[in-house]
């Protein structure tokens, strides 16, 4: 999978398409409370049925000139990696670094996975599908790899109610 091929796709898939609809006031107000955006809004509200389409194991998210890498979660990329994944509502999950790691330092540790003859299929797609867009990018004249840092709120968990023993 060529990084162009699936890039364009993604811009298929993802280009926003001016359209005109008309809707009761009730209806324009419900959104806007979801979202100031009547757009995102929509999108939002779309978001459990687009779901349910299937995926590839890896593939760009596109939003303007950036994309991002997203897959199915694996523990296994976790693991054999250290990157942490933050799930999204669809399903998916986009990676993100909690130590330094290199682009390149990643694609090392992806290739000495997909070398190990123990990795399961599910896995070994999505390795194969992060390594074959990050070769890609690197390759490509009009690519500039880039690493960046994401914010992450985490709710924290409350504190378990302490028991009293009975004496």
């Amino acid at each position: 999978m060529r990084f162009a091929e699936t890039r364009e796709a993604c811009r298929r898939r993802a280009s926003p398409r001016p359209v005109t609809v008309t809707l009761p006031e009730h209806v324009l107000a419900a959104l806007a409370a979801l979202d100031p955006d009547l757009g995102r809004a929509i999108v939002r509200l779309a978001q459990p049925m687009l779901a349910d389409r299937p995926h590839p194991p890896a593939e760009l998210a596109t939003f303007g000139r950036h994309s991002v890498i997203v897959v199915h979660p694996s523990r296994s990329l976790e693991r054999r990696t250290g990157i942490e994944l933050l799930h999204l509502p669809d399903g998916r999950a986009l990676i993100s670094y909690d130590q330094p790691t290199t682009i390149a330092g990643l694609e090392l540790m992806i290739d000495d996975a997909l070398e190990d003859q123990a990795l399961p299929p599910a896995d070994r797609a999505i390795f194969q599908g992060i390594a074959g867009i990050l070769k890609s990018a690197r390759r490509s004249n009009n690519i500039a790899l880039l690493q960046r840092n994401v914010i992450v709120l985490e709710t924290r968990r409350a504190a378990a109610p302490l028991r009293r023993s009975s004496k």
